[in-house]
C-alpha cells in the first residue's frame, strides 16, 4: 500500500487554491489535512483578496478542515513574514506534515522564494497548477463546479465593473487583452462561494466597493504604482 502524504494547502479563499485542492483530491497519494492563510491583523481580512475572516472560517468549516491563520501587520516586512511562517510550519511539522501546496501558476521568482523558505523549515512544495495554460485553468474551474467571483481588481489593469463577475468562460471573452485569464500577475483576486468539496453553498451578499492604496512602514505607496478596488462580501 502506497504511503499517503499529508499536505497543508496555502488557502487564499480564491479559485486557484480551490482548483489546487480539487486536483490534489484526485491523487490518492496526497491528502490535504490543513489550510493555511495569512491575514491582516488590523482588518481581519485575507491579504489582497480583502475577504472577511468569518468567510474564510466558513470555507474551512464547509471543507471540514482545520484552518491555521497567520496574522500580520497590513504591510509586514519580509523578516516578520518569514519568522511568522516558519513558526506556523514548525507547528505543522510536529503533526507529521512536511509538504506544502500552492496555487501558483507561472511566477518563477515566487516559486523559488517559496521553495527556499520551505527548505529551511524542512518542507517540500507541490504546485498542482504549475505551467498550465491559464485560459484552460479558467475552464477547469468552471467544469469542476467551483464557483468564484472577482472581489479585488488592480485599477492599472481593470475597471471596478469587473467586481462581482463570476469566473468562467463568459469572463474570458470580456477580459482586457493585457490581463492574464487567472490574474496571475495580480490583476484580480477571487472568492470561492461554492465547490464540490464544500458541504453546502455559501449564500453571499455584497455591499460597498472600497478603493485602497497600500502604504509601507515609512508612509510611502508600496511598489505597486496603482490602487485596488475591493468588493465587500458577507453572508
Amino acid at each position: 500500500m502506497n504511503k499517503v502524504t499529508k499536505v497543508v494547502l496555502n488557502w487564499s479563499s480564491g479559485k486557484d487554491a480551490a482548483l489546487a485542492y480539487h486536483l490534489l483530491s484526485l491523487h490518492p497519494e496526497f491528502k490535504v489535512t490543513h489550510l493555511l492563510t495569512t491575514l491582516s491583523e488590523e482588518y481581519s481580512r485575507v491579504f489582497m483578496h480583502g475577504i472577511r475572516e468569518e468567510l474564510l472560517d466558513r470555507q474551512a468549516e464547509l471543507m471540514g478542515l482545520p484552518l491555521l491563520k497567520v496574522k500580520l501587520p497590513a504591510s509586514p516586512d519580509d523578516s516578520l513574514y518569514k519568522q511568522s511562517m516558519k513558526k506556523a510550519l514548525e507547528g505543522l511539522k510536529q503533526e507529521g506534515i512536511t509538504t506544502s501546496a500552492f496555487g501558483d501558476i507561472f511566477l518563477e521568482d515566487l516559486r523559488t522564494y517559496r521553495e527556499q523558505q520551505l527548505a529551511q523549515a524542512g518542507f517540500s512544495g507541490i504546485f498542482p497548477l504549475w505551467k498550465k495554460d491559464t485560459r484552460e485553468l479558467v475552464r477547469m474551474v468552471e467544469d469542476a463546479g467551483i464557483e468564484a467571483i472577482i472581489v479585488c481588481v488592480s485599477e492599472k489593469y481593470m475597471g471596478k465593473e469587473f467586481l462581482g463577475r463570476k469566473i468562467g468562460r463568459d469572463l474570458l471573452n470580456d477580459l482586457p487583452a493585457n490581463v492574464d485569464p487567472c490574474g496571475e500577475n495580480g490583476e484580480f483576486h477571487t472568492f470561492v462561494y461554492n465547490a464540490p468539496f464544500f458541504s453546502s453553498k455559501i449564500a453571499i451578499n455584497t455591499s460597498e466597493i472600497v478603493h485602497k492604496k497600500y502604504i509601507d512602514a515609512n508612509g510611502n505607496d508600496e511598489q505597486w504604482d496603482t490602487g485596488f478596488y475591493f468588493l465587500d462580501v458577507f453572508y
